[in-house]
């Protein structure tokens, strides 16, 4: 039995549960949040700032829509034509105009919290909105000084099929649900007399698992997701901002940062080979880091894979048991079974612990950055080979060049606003 070093109380899974208590082995502590340095935190936000996907890896994001099976396909147009309408509804919400007047001096945290998780939200919390983590194109956009963090929980069940259409299915679904639930969430806050702007799970405007650690919904876990108490990488997450009177919430030490270090199973069962054993320092935060070009592969190709989200004991068990576990015995709960660390991959049959995939090195080659970098890029190559050799090709090839870069930049730099349709 190892000597508990600290507790944490948190509220339970759904509205309605009675507490939990989660107890930190005195040999996994560390600290409150994160390990940072925010000088460098700050040097980087400002000299090199966060972009989107959506922005800076065009190349990539349109590229995967050549490899989508046909189910894939299906199901992800028709997850963002029913998801457009509601991504269309949160863009403009932070112009609407709230419908009463504030009651002066009165704090709602409670009240915007309790109301929440009764519309489903399992975690709730109140921090700073970080602009050093809002994306670049949405700076201008967002306008509100305080963040709502709003987690809702993936089905479990469908999750530990992962990966497959299975899985896939309740990943989009949550983001429709939570979606459309945040703007009746952004009605109430503005029915107490405030503003409040909602930020997206389908269309991000920054990089939110660093507020919800700082309101204290989790921590980062080695597999680069969020790990909350309840639900651990389950957790799918949005941002409502508002300027209504709340009291912020604080970091919390769970214990994760230690745990992730020795327990190591996603790292180990990453079919693409994608995650860090050791942490490393990055952008003035110390983390595992992820190696997006051999994830992205994966997940494209196999139903978003979610592998390390479905390996996670914290997910699978919740951090409570987890925790209660590694009190009473110093080792990880379910390492080293099939019933954590096994999965399957299309064609490919199943894996056990110990065991992995092999990709050859072609499989990893995949376009990235933007479009119209890439069709520089495909010019520069086709002048090398002769192919623009005289007046009169030369001038056609830098005509269709004018023609498809104009075609890449005149598109809307959001999720939502680009068009799939391919």
């Amino acid at each position: 039995m190892l000597k508990v070093g600290h507790s944490i109380r948190r509220p339970g899974r759904v509205h309605g549960d009675t507490e939990i208590t989660i107890e930190v082995p005195e040999e996994l502590e560390s600290v409150p949040g994160v390990v940072q340095t925010p000088k460098e935190v700050d040097f980087y936000s400002r000299e090199y700032p966060l972009e989107s996907q959506a922005v800076d890896m065009t190349a990539d994001r349109d590229w995967v829509w050549s490899v989508y099976t046909d189910e894939i396909l299906e199901h992800r147009k028709e997850h963002d034509k029913l998801n457009r309408p509601i991504i269309a509804a949160s863009k403009d919400t932070g112009d609407i105009e709230p419908t009463a007047g504030p009651v002066s001096g009165k704090d709602v945290t409670e009240d915007i919290r309790q109301k929440a998780r009764e519309m489903g939200f399992g975690e709730v919390g109140f921090t700073n909105l970080d602009r050093r983590y809002i994306f670049k194109f949405k700076r201008g956009w967002a306008k509100f000084p305080h963040a709502i963090c709003l987690a809702w929980e993936q089905d479990y069940e469908p999750t530990q099929t992962a990966p497959s259409i299975e899985a896939e299915g309740p990943h989009h679904g949550v983001y429709r649900i939570m979606g459309a639930v945040a703007l009746e969430l952004a009605d109430y806050i503005r029915s107490l007399g405030y503003h409040a702007q909602v930020h997206s799970p389908n269309d991000n405007s920054g990089a939110y698992i660093p507020m919800f650690v700082e309101a204290g919904l989790g921590q980062l876990g080695a597999n680069g997701q969020l790990l909350s108490p309840h639900f651990g990488s389950r957790a799918r997450i949005m941002l409502i901002s508002t300027d209504a009177e709340v009291t912020y919430d604080h970091p919390v030490d769970y214990g994760i940062h230690s745990f992730c270090t020795i327990c190591q199973v996603c790292v180990n069962r990453c079919p693409g080979r994608a995650l860090m054993r050791d942490k490393v320092w990055w952008r003035g935060v110390e983390k595992h880091k992820l190696i997006y070009r051999r994830c992205r592969p994966v997940m494209a190709r196999y139903e978003g894979c979610a592998v390390c989200m479905k390996v996670c004991p914290v997910q699978r068990y919740g951090l409570k048991a987890v925790m209660d576990h590694y009190v009473s015995t110093g080792s990880v709960l379910g390492k080293g079974t099939h019933l954590l660390e096994g999965y399957s991959i299309r064609e490919m049959g199943y894996f056990g612990p110990g065991e992995l995939p092999r990709f050859n090195n072609e499989f990893f080659q995949i376009p990235h950055g933007k479009n119209e970098d890439l069709l520089y890029e495909d010019l520069k190559d086709r002048i090398r080979e002769g192919e623009v050799s005289d007046d009169s090709s030369g001038t056609m090839a830098l005509r269709e060049f004018k023609q498809r870069v104009a075609q890449y930049v005149s598109q809307p730099p959001d999720d939502m606003g680009r068009s799939w349709d391919v």
